[in-house]
């Protein structure tokens, strides 16, 4: 990668913001229709300043380039906390230094560009490194213009603020070059940045700003300032910076606190309450700033700033100090931040609110949302930064909902008091909202296996994951709509079992939802529910044409319904022999119906009887030599996994949980009055809610902890409400028929599954219990399966066997297994019986041909956060992630990876990676649903020739423009020279995409060659 980020010089960054606008109605990806215009003459005021919204970002990733500025600006951004500057400027960092995936890390500190200009030589400067003060200068600069412009502020009396920050200690401050900054934002009229501005402004020409209004441009930049010092600065060391701000500075002050104010011993409280595995030294807390400390300092600083006639406030809260244990980014520690950090911030505000009666200026930072942040800024809070929210999917974009809330709470006047009883409500409610909890299992990876493309990249990772490739947005936007006829057709296609799947399925795809990194998933299981509900009595089923084939299915649970459905869609003539009395096998006969309704299984079997499939029942045994005797030229079995395993005890023995639960369904279970169920599967969590309904106590024992069972999240919610007690860390030793003895666990080393290996302590716990099950799963029984001539499978695609036209499907072939994998070995089977007879194309003729997506619907709920909802309105939550994606372009706080658009593809919009623009901070690639790093992985435009070469990224740099543009193309290590001529043709053959890639670029986006 490149070693540095380069500066967009004064006029090519006019020229890019509006020759973008009026090419694509956008500007640094910033859609128009995300621009936050102003509805009400309401303002707040920060230290006397007028502003028109209180929200902005705070000193980070989104406060670095003057880009990042222009992009909050146009979301809704109003307060602008410039990124923090110190005497270590041009700071190299490790790489990647930001990690977000829930709540953030960073190992970043203050701007990795030198504080001012590093050359006066005008070639330099021209393909120079950016400079923190430059850029800042140019943001001041543009965003005047873009208001006046765009007219974003309405009639509002108040526009934008611009709040310095600098660090760390007071003889870093008194740097010449921290001075230098400091005093040129207080008065940049004299800087040579400040004069360029102005000249270009005047020589761009643009309609409806003349000189006057860019001479009227105030030179002053910033009248406050935040003070940044690092984690155990002295008390004194911080009041002496402070009173030099105030005194020899003349500026207003917000000083930065850290939320070890409230002690270790409430933080460790914190993370045990809402589930944060954040790991803390108690020296972070010893080395601190502690209360008993900051309280009377905060208390003369008040005091001096008065004296001063300037204004003191704090700034709630700095990151968290944490030590870096999960090896993903650099170094010993790491900064935590984002919504785990807000219920420190809150009550750390709270808690100075209290003591100084509402007098105390808050400036807040800590996990600020959609959610919450209505509540924040009605207790008088203001502004309120972020940095986290704005590193997630939506990016700068979610400014626009954050205003728009805030927009009506503002109080037309100078700052008001803190509300005292409003905020230590929020404060003290804070540990039973459920946006502030770890999920009771780790956020799992989006990612799906695949490798990031670098052309037509969008994909719905809901999809991919789903084993029968479900099409969920399709049948989402089809719900939404209230079209549940089309959206069960949908499903249908390749699902037979819509009311068990939409009941029981273990909906892995939710763990992929895009919408997981805003709210909550999507309740994608319970919308196909809606959908099979509401849409089964219109449903329509096709059939293809008679084939004269006969096939015998041997089992009616899911593997053997989907496969007759399949092949009898197809036209063959199928029938299914079950040797229980109904159908549905494991579902029917084992699953409690308080988990699936009896109704809800018969309608889909009913699915495959419309398409003719004929079902026999109570057949206890079958021949297979006989059945093709008689007729069937394909046999399929799908007879389940049919050996069941138990735990090994000492001195007695355990009911198997799938007996048990068969008894229970069947009505005649007896387990006492005192039961344990060992495991921590679905099925572990089934069989001890059926035996709380038998039984007093029922206890499920672990032997690791509840974060790490493997059962969904909702099952062990569902057996909790039930009653079921949870022994964890247990591992089961003996039972006499009366005591259950189990030893003590306590977690080691991680092991090859990733979560923290058990390990015996030596030391026993007995539980009194009446009887022990065991769900531990069950086995393929292959002896049954010799029995009838039958050794193996030959094929994993066709799931054939060593018998000719023989198949095995579902638990017979998996061992125990979910529903949505028996629909997926189904599939494999029928796909290789058609293939076999001449019949292609499977599910796509029956496929619903007449979906039309809303581009614009979708662009539309970007960025904004939605609480879950009931009926169809939960569907519209559905983000359309393979019609829109845009994730890395949006995460990326410097506009590196830029959206497109290319007629000529298949998919017209494309993501292209700008190197001068990157600092490789890695964000894009933790959110990037695919394996890979959009910022290593995708096409890159390079700015200049020098960069191309030092970079290993596949890309181009043009080498000349005019009719014939001329341009060097890198591709899998091989440097092409590359010439096209005025209709896009290339004079050499490129991978498919790339040049319909560059022409794009070069006659649509030409704003994007900077250089």
């Amino acid at each position: 990668m490149s070693d540095h980020m380069r500066r967009i010089p004064m006029d090519k960054l006019v020229k890019w913001i509006f020759d973008e606008y009026e090419e694509n109605g956008s500007i640094f990806s910033v859609s128009k229709g995300k621009f936050f215009q102003k509805k009400n003459e309401n303002f707040a005021e920060v230290f006397g300043e007028k502003i028109s919204t209180i929200v902005g970002p705070a000193a980070g990733p989104h406060s670095q380039l003057c880009q990042n500025i222009i992009a909050s600006y146009l979301a809704g951004a109003r307060f602008f906390e410039i990124k923090t500057v110190q005497i270590l400027d041009k700071l190299e960092l490790g790489k990647p230094c930001i990690e977000s995936a829930d709540e953030c890390y960073n190992t970043e500190w203050s701007t990795e560009l030198a504080i001012g200009r590093w050359s006066q030589d005008e070639q330099e400067r021209k393909i120079g490194e950016a400079n923190a003060f430059d850029e800042y200068v140019k943001a001041w600069f543009i965003l005047h213009i873009l208001d006046k412009k765009l007219g974003l502020s309405g009639k509002a009396n108040g526009r934008f603020v611009f709040n310095m920050s600098v660090g760390y200690n007071l003889e870093g401050i008194l740097n010449p070059k921290v001075d230098q900054f400091i005093e040129g934002l207080k008065n940049a009229s004299t800087q040579p940045i400040f004069a360029e501005c102005q000249k270009v402004l005047k020589d761009a020409k643009i309609d409806g700003i003349d000189d006057a209004f860019i001479d009227a441009i105030p030179a002053q930049i910033c009248q406050g300032i935040t003070l940044s010092t690092m984690h155990g600065c002295p008390p004194d060391e911080i009041e002496k910076i402070v009173k030099y701000l105030l005194e020899t500075k003349k500026l207003n002050v917000f000083a930065k606190l850290n939320p070890t104010l409230l002690g270790s011993d409430f933080l460790q409280k914190t993370w045990e309450k809402l589930g944060f595995d954040i790991l803390q030294k108690q020296a972070f807390f010893d080395n601190d700033l502690k209360i008993e400390q900051a309280l009377p300092m905060i208390e003369r600083l008040i005091a001096f700033a008065k004296e001063q006639g300037k204004e003191f406030g704090v700034k709630l809260s700095n990151t968290l100090q944490s030590v870096n244990r999960k090896g993903i980014l650099p170094g010993e520690e790491m900064y935590m931040s984002g919504r785990a950090l807000y219920p420190l911030t809150i009550n750390l505000a709270a808690k100075l609110a209290k003591h100084f009666n509402g007098e105390l200026k808050i400036s807040y930072s800590g996990g600020a949302d959609a959610f919450n942040i209505e509540k924040i800024a009605a207790c008088g809070i203001r502004p309120i930064t972020l940095a986290t929210s704005l590193l997630k999917p939506g990016g700068y974009d979610r400014f626009n909902q954050l205003a728009s809330i805030v927009d009506p709470l503002l109080p037309n006047g100078g700052y008001e008091k803190v509300d005292v009883a409003a905020l230590q409500k929020l404060a003290d409610g804070v540990f039973d909202d459920l946006n502030h909890k770890k999920e009771n299992h780790p956020l799992s990876s989006r990612k799906i296996d695949e490798p990031l493309p670098m052309v037509d990249c969008f994909v719905d990772p809901c999809s991919v994951q789903c084993p029968i490739g479900q099409d969920i947005p399709d049948y989402l936007d089809a719900v939404a709509r209230g079209e549940y006829a089309k959206a069960l057709q949908i499903i249908t296609a390749k699902n037979p079992l819509p009311f068990i799947t939409g009941t029981i399925c273990p909906h892995t795809c939710m763990n992929k939802c895009t919408r997981m990194e805003y709210d909550a998933s999507v309740a994608i299981r319970e919308m196909k529910l809606l959908a099979a509900e509401k849409g089964f009595a219109g449903l329509k089923l096709e059939k293809g044409e008679a084939k004269g084939v006969k096939v015998a299915v041997i089992g009616a649970g899911p593997a053997g319904i989907a496969s007759s459905y399949f092949l009898a869609r197809e036209g063959f003539t199928v029938e299914v022999f079950e040797k229980s009395a109904t159908a549905g096998g494991t579902v029917v006969n084992v699953i409690p119906d308080f988990r699936i309704s009896r109704d809800s299984i018969a309608k889909d079997v009913s699915l495959a009887e419309k398409l003719g499939v004929k079902f026999n029942y109570n057949c206890q045994d079958f021949d297979i030599e006989k059945l093709k005797e008689s007729g069937y030229k394909y046999v399929v079995l799908a007879i389940g996994a049919g050996k069941h395993t138990f735990v090994d005890l000492q001195g007695g023995e355990s009911l198997n949980a799938i007996n048990f639960l068969s008894d229970f369904v069947a009505g005649k279970a007896k387990i006492g009055k005192k039961v344990a169920v060992i495991g921590g599967g679905n099925t572990a969590m089934d069989a001890a809610r059926a035996a709380k309904r038998l039984a007093d106590d029922v206890y499920i024992v672990y032997r690791r902890t509840i974060e790490q069972m493997p059962a969904d999240l909702e099952e062990l919610e569902l057996a909790q409400e039930d009653g079921v007690i949870f022994k964890n860390l247990l591992s089961p030793v003996s039972y006499d028929g009366k005591s259950f003895k189990c030893e003590v666990m306590e977690l080691g080393a991680k092991d090859a599954s990733g979560r923290a290996r058990p390990v015996g302590t030596g030391k026993f716990e007995t539980l009194a219990v009446d009887t022990v099950i065991s769900s531990i799963g069950e086995k393929v029984d292959w002896s049954f399966l010799n029995s009838k001539g039958v050794n193996k499978v030959i094929s994993e695609f066709s799931l054939e066997t060593d018998l000719r036209n023989v198949y095995i499907a579902g638990d017979v072939q998996r061992g125990p297994a979910t529903v949505v994998e028996a629909i997926a070995d189904a599939t494999k089977v029928a796909k290789s019986i058609m293939f076999k007879e001449g019949v292609v194309g499977f599910e796509d003729r029956f496929w619903v041909d007449d979906i039309e997506v809303d581009e614009s619907e979708i662009r539309a709920k970007k960025a904004v956060m939605v609480a879950p909802a009931d009926g169809e309105k939960e569907a519209e939550r559905c983000l359309g992630c393979d019609t829109v994606c845009n994730i890395c372009s949006s995460v990326c706080p410097n506009r590196a990876n830029v959206q497109i658009r290319v007629a000529e593809l298949e998919k017209v919009n494309q993501i292209v990676h700008i190197d001068g623009m990157c600092n490789e901070c890695g964000n894009c690639g933790f959110f990037c649903p695919y394996i890979g790093e959009p910022y290593k992985d995708k096409f890159t435009l390079f700015w200049t020739e020098r960069d191309f070469c030092d970079n290993q990224n596949n890309g181009f740099v043009l080498l000349k423009g005019g009719d014939a543009p001329k341009f060097k193309v890198k591709v899998w290590g091989e440097v092409l020279c590359v010439d096209f001529d005025k209709d896009g043709c290339p004079d050499v053959m490129l991978p498919e995409g790339l040049a319909e890639i560059i022409w794009a670029c070069y006659t649509n986006h030409k704003y994007l060659f900077a250089y």
